[in-house]
């Protein structure tokens, strides 16, 4: 079984491969994070792929029509959010209205209501707006004027954030620490860019590209997960990891607990992506800077995280 969702999941990611010019290693971590449960930010620059590579996740699924409905709503496979300062939250999440000819209360369903949502630029959003993804991430659902909506599974979200401009809102620890993983995709090589301009100069690049997976194979692997063995003294190594950074000299702010939960998620999924049905300790160390580096903030500015984690990696030993 292990054999083969490998084997499906390898469909899944050369298929994106395909039309996306991607590293296979950070295709394989979104994949993961997907499959876990969580969401991805992605810390990079204009044009190098974003859009694309979600929309190629979203169109890489056979969608069935029970997967798509959510409660009273209806979800799309692939939703695109642009932001920008003026958007507001009822812009994204959804709002009531009266219809004129009934008086008739009627929800207008917004973006997020999409089994893949781009979050675009994410910082350009105010600090309300940026609120309103808080519940969505977390309690995938959406409450409007005391009305619950579900969100269905699969939900995920891949954020883009830009790392420098002007008119950016930080955005809160508590939102950075509910995305699982933060990666940034970068620029290709000479020949992969020469290969993107020969293929994407042409209208009909993604002419052919269809679906390899059921949606229903993607909602059991995540059931997968929670299946996945994970050895005390790895759980404790990851503990280790997570609590160093509240006694290291050079972070000021530290990981929650929860960095802990989701890189144990992370590393689970990840076995699964390799068959494998147990969590080597070095699926910890592999993922633990791309998991934690958006969790910390470091007291000096010139000093990266992924720098004081590399340290942590180096001084925690297994089985402390």
């Amino acid at each position: 079984m292990n054999e083969q969702v490998k084997q499906s999941i390898k469909s899944l990611s050369d298929n994106i491969r395909k039309i996306i010019s991607v590293d296979e290693k950070k295709l394989e971590y979104i994949i993961a994070a997907w499959i876990a449960g969580g969401h991805v930010i992605l810390a990079d620059s204009h044009g190098v792929g974003k859009t694309s590579l979600a929309r190629a996740l979203a169109q890489s699924i056979h969608w069935h029509k029970k997967d798509m409905q959510a409660g009273e709503s209806v979800m799309d496979g692939f939703s695109r959010i642009q932001c920008t300062v003026d958007l507001l939250p009822q812009d994204i999440l959804g709002y009531n209205r009266f219809l004129g000819s009934s008086g008739e209360l009627i929800f207008n369903r917004g973006p997020i209501f999409a089994h893949f949502v781009l979050c675009d630029e994410i910082n350009l959003l105010t600090p309300k707006t940026q609120g309103s993804f808080l519940q969505v991430m977390e309690e995938q659902g959406v409450t409007i004027e005391g009305k619950h909506y579900p969100l269905q599974d699969p939900f995920f979200i891949i954020a883009t954030m830009n790392l420098r401009g002007a008119h950016l809102f930080p955005l809160p620890t508590p939102q950075l620490d509910r995305f699982m993983i933060r990666l940034s995709l970068g620029y290709p090589s000479e020949i992969e860019e020469r290969a993107i301009v020969a293929m994407h100069g042409k209208s009909n690049a993604w002419e052919g590209f269809g679906s390899v997976i059921e949606s229903g194979d993607l909602i059991g692997w995540k059931k997968m997960v929670d299946l996945v063995q994970i050895h005390p003294e790895v759980s404790s190594y990851i503990v280790s990891c997570v609590r160093q950074t509240r006694s290291h000299p050079d972070i000021e702010s530290p990981a929650s607990p929860r960095a802990g939960v989701r890189i144990s998620r992370l590393v689970r999924s990840l076995a699964i992506c390799r068959g494998l049905d147990y969590v080597p300790i070095d699926f910890v160390k592999e993922t633990f800077i791309p998991a934690m580096a958006h969790r910390i903030i470091t007291r000096d500015p010139s000093i990266s995280p992924e720098t004081v984690l590399e340290k942590i990696l180096d001084t925690v030993a297994v089985g402390e």
